[in-house]
Parts: C-alpha cells; sequence; structure tokens
C-alpha cells in the first residue's frame, strides 16, 4: 500500500496543469491541517464533448490528492442562461449529463464511490437558498452582474435579466455545497473573482479558485457544445472521429491554435502520461513521447507529419471512447439520449390524406454556413460572366465556388477577404465547373441592382460555424436535398435589418464573435 501524500505532493497534484490559481496560500494552509473539499460544477445544456475529459483527468488528480470531491450539474443554470435547455428537457438532460459524465470517469479509471453527485435543482429551489438570491441581488449591481457572466452566459442582443442572475446563483453555490474550493475552465475566472467580492458581503467566506485552461477545438478556436466540426461527441461513431479529425486545423510545423496538439496536451497527457506517434516502419516507426513538450519540438520541425499525428490521437480518442459508446449501447440510455436531445430536423411524419403537411421541420440549423477566406480569384474558362473562386472553409481543401460575384465586386477586394459561404448544398455542375456552394450576399431591392457579400465578424478564422440566433444547437444536414428546397423556404425570410444586420424572422445571422452583416444594403434580401 503507497503512502498518503504529504501536504506538498497533494499541492503538486491539486494545482498541476492548471492556469490560475487563486488562494494558494489557504490552500496550502487547509493541506497541512486536513482534506480539502471541492466541487466542479457543469450545467446541463448541450451534449459533452471529449473536452470534458480535461477536468475528468484534474477530478482523477484531486482524488489522488484525498480531496472530497463533489459534481453538481448545474441544471438551473442550464435554464437561467438563455433557456439553452428548454424546461421541459430539463430533467432529462441532466441524467443524460449524469449517466455520459459517470460513463467518462469510468473510462479513465476513476472510482465513482469517492464522489458526490448533486443536481441543482436539489437545493436551488430552497426556501434559504432563494432568501440569499434575494439578500445577493440587494447588493450586487447591474454592472457587476453583467461584467461577471460576460464569457460563460450566452452574450445577445436583448439580455433576459436570467442571465444576470447565473452568476450570483454560481456564487452562492460554493457556500451550499460546503467546499473549501471550487474548480473550473479559465473561462469562468469573472464569476470566481464575483464570488470572492460578494460572499462576504452575505457573511460567507471567500472560496478557493482553481482554473485550467480552455482548450482549443478542432477548427483552432474554443472547442464548443454548439459548433459541430469543432468537437468531437462522446458517443460519435469511429468513423465520424476519424471524418472530424480529417478536417481539423493541423498545418505543418504550425503549434499555434492547432486543436490536434491541443487535445494531446490537456487530455491524453495527463491521462497517459505519454502519447505514442504510430508510424510505418519506411519512416521511421512508432515513437513514444514521456513529455509533450518534446513532441512539440518534434512537429514544429516537421519530424512528426500531421497525418501520423492525427491517426495517433484517432486510435488512442477512441480507446477512450469504446466503453461509453458500449455503456451508451443499451436501449434504455439510448432512449434517454434521443429523448434529451430530440432532432430538430425530424418531425412526426404525416398522416395519410392530409394535406400540405410539412414531413419535416425547415429551420436553420439544418443549414451548413461558415466563414470561408478567398484564397484565390479565377475566370471562369467557359462563361464570362462567371469566375471561380478557390475558398478555405477550414477543410484540408479549399472548396470550389462558381460565382457572378465580380460583376458586382472587384476581383482584388474578394483577394483574401472573409466571406459566408452555404456549405451542405448539393454540388453542381456550372458550364462544366464543379461549384461546392454558395457565397450568401445582400441584394438591394430596387434598380439598378446592387450586391455585397456579408461580412462575418473582425477575427472570425476560415471554418467557424455561423448560425441563427436560437438555433445554434441543431447539426446542419450532410447535403439539402434540391427535392426538399429547404434553403429556398428558409431563404424567403432572409432579411437585412435597418442596422444592416443578416437576419432570418428578425433573428440575427451570428458566430461566436458577433453578428454578421453587409456594408449598406439595409432593407435587403439575402441570396
Amino acid at each position: 500500500m503507497e503512502p498518503a501524500p504529504g501536504p506538498q505532493e497533494k499541492y503538486h497534484l491539486i494545482t498541476r496543469n492548471l492556469q490560475e490559481v487563486l488562494g494558494e496560500d489557504k490552500l496550502m494552509a487547509i493541506l497541512k491541517e486536513r482534506e480539502l473539499k471541492i466541487y466542479w460544477g457543469t450545467a446541463t445544456t448541450g451534449k459533452p464533448h471529449v473536452a470534458y475529459f480535461v477536468p475528468m483527468s484534474k477530478i482523477a488528480d484531486f482524488l489522488k490528492a484525498g480531496c472530497e470531491v463533489t459534481i453538481l450539474f448545474a441544471d438551473l443554470h442550464a435554464y437561467l442562461d438563455n433557456m439553452k435547455a428548454p424546461w421541459e428537457l430539463l430533467g432529462l438532460r441532466t441524467r443524460y449529463y449524469e449517466n455520459v459524465i459517470k460513463a467518462m470517469l469510468e473510462s479513465i479509471g476513476v472510482p465513482l464511490e469517492k464522489l458526490k453527485f448533486v443536481w441543482g435543482t436539489d437545493y436551488q429551489l430552497s426556501k434559504e437558498y432563494t432568501l440569499d438570491v434575494y439578500r445577493l441581488s440587494s447588493v450586487v449591481t447591474q454592472h457587476d452582474a453583467k461584467k461577471a457572466g460576460a464569457e460563460v452566459v450566452k452574450q445577445v442582443e436583448h439580455p433576459l435579466l436570467s442571465g444576470l442572475l447565473y452568476p450570483g446563483l454560481q456564487a452562492l453555490d460554493e457556500e451550499y455545497l460546503k467546499v473549501d474550493a471550487q474548480f473550473g475552465g479559465v473561462d469562468q475566472r469573472k464569476i470566481f473573482t464575483f464570488a470572492e467580492k460578494y460572499l462576504p458581503s452575505l457573511g460567507y467566506a471567500k472560496r478557493i479558485h482553481l482554473m485550467n485552461p480552455m482548450v482549443p477545438g478542432l477548427t483552432g478556436s474554443k472547442m464548443s457544445s454548439s459548433e459541430e466540426d469543432s468537437k468531437i461527441d462522446l458517443l460519435d461513431r469511429k468513423e465520424d472521429v476519424k471524418k472530424k479529425l480529417k478536417k481539423a486545423f493541423c498545418e505543418p510545423g504550425n503549434i499555434e491554435n492547432n486543436g490536434v496538439l491541443s487535445f494531446i496536451k490537456h487530455v491524453l497527457f495527463p491521462l497517459k502520461s505519454e502519447f505514442v506517434v504510430l508510424r510505418e516502419e519506411k519512416w521511421g516507426g512508432n515513437k513514444t513521447y514521456t513529455a509533450y513538450e518534446a513532441l512539440e519540438k518534434d512537429f514544429a520541425e516537421q519530424v512528426v507529419h500531421p497525418g501520423d499525428l492525427k491517426n495517433s490521437v484517432e486510435v488512442a480518442l477512441n480507446k477512450l471512447l469504446d466503453p461509453i459508446r458500449e455503456k451508451f449501447n443499451s436501449p434504455e440510455l439510448k432512449k434517454l439520449t434521443n429523448a434529451a436531445y430530440p432532432n430538430p430536423s425530424k418531425a412526426k411524419p404525416a398522416e395519410k390524406g392530409t394535406k400540405n403537411s410539412e414531413p419535416e421541420n425547415v429551420v436553420p440549423s439544418r443549414l451548413d454556413i461558415r466563414v470561408g477566406k478567398v484564397i484565390s480569384v479565377e475566370k471562369h474558362p467557359d462563361a464570362d460572366s462567371l469566375y471561380v473562386e478557390k475558398i478555405d472553409v477550414g477543410e484540408p481543401e479549399p472548396r470550389t465556388v462558381v460565382s457572378g460575384l465580380v460583376q458586382f465586386v472587384p476581383k482584388e477586394q474578394l483577394q483574401d477577404r472573409l466571406v459566408v459561404l452555404l456549405c451542405n448544398l448539393k454540388p453542381q455542375k456550372m458550364r462544366g465547373v464543379e461549384s461546392q456552394g454558395m457565397v450568401l450576399c445582400a441584394s438591394s431591392v430596387g434598380e439598378p441592382r446592387q450586391v455585397e457579400p456579408l461580412d462575418p465578424p473582425a477575427g472570425c478564422c476560415a471554418g467557424e460555424r455561423v448560425y441563427v440566433e436560437g438555433y445554434e444547437g441543431g447539426e446542419p444536414d450532410d447535403e439539402l436535398k434540391p427535392k426538399k428546397k429547404v434553403f429556398e423556404k428558409l431563404q424567403a425570410d432572409f432579411r437585412i435589418s435597418e442596422d444592416c444586420v443578416a437576419q432570418w424572422k428578425q433573428r440575427n445571422f451570428l458566430t461566436k464573435l458577433g453578428r454578421v452583416s453587409c456594408k449598406s444594403l439595409k432593407g435587403g434580401s439575402i441570396s
């Protein structure tokens, strides 16, 4: 039997791989006297994805350090955050989270009997907690509440009061769960400092806060539940894992915003303390790395090829996902998954004899709209009015798009420009050249006709998803069937607002950085 770790060793286990710790002295003082009580909370919104292995590996560290760990399924928070989880689905989604988080912990060898699992609504609807919410609201300013939730609560043009309550509830959770510390991502920092400022005003102690780094997604941005291509779902089939990794941003020698390398650093290395790059013998054979820095150095010097790196991640990741897939293959958990996350594109079929019934929902989330970067513009070989554009949308190869856009926008202004591309139309030949998408543009209503490409917010990257406000959670169709006319039906309600923002039924087109707009064609259509 191994001897129990001392305070210094416990401190190392608790803090390794963290980006920041608030309250280091208090942490060490507690460890010298007794075991640390800590909690990690997760709002039960979109499906958990593989980046959740980052906090899971830290929970394993906490248990090794002898901590008393509570996992909070923050169901009420999920509803308060712009109703990311509708009330009628709240219980189902929380049950899904509890089952999938437990399956993840089991897959990395964490003993569940050492953990305490709590639902937020178990105590957050009590008389005492509700009174404390009112007490807190009497001392917190609207400015501080909004600032605290800026990086966690979904930011919209007309924010709801519920989003201002969110940080206060998270602060009170520290008191009601009777913990010494809260653990979360560094995106929670403003909520953590909010808690440190306001809990003492209610007579409660200031807690310790431990922060993990944020993991870039496969497209190079933050891994997000609402961006399908940026994350790998825990229940994705092996062929889906391969497909998403194939599309992942992993430029030879580039270690910046490299989602594949980041996943190895923050997920695979902490779990196994090593990583094996699988290669054919003619390329040097397999190589085992016991330090991430050595792997990063070899990739930067192009000793390790992106293809070998992706294949190796695929093998390691599937080993983690296999037991989770197996558990969720049971009829009971399949039913729970489908009930908690109903497919918005699948409606009940119309009854026989019913006229004018839609066989399926026509919703904006069915459109695969992405930010694209124009990398070349060439004249069509067989049509004077058409041009062939190569557009990077975050895939291994750029897409070929045929359009007449150069009639309205000079060729030199299109080069290197960010555009908005509809990516899941069925490819079609245009004068012998296959077009693999449509650049969405604003068009004037009257004559002479004016056309302006839609502009993503500044700072966007090629491949980032564009979605309609309120429909960010759905999964786009692989390919829109021409006979169904899904795009045409949705396009009928596309408009440019009076402040030049692209909209569908007065809901804004958005990326994670803000609104999609055009330069000047207010009141125009979108095509």
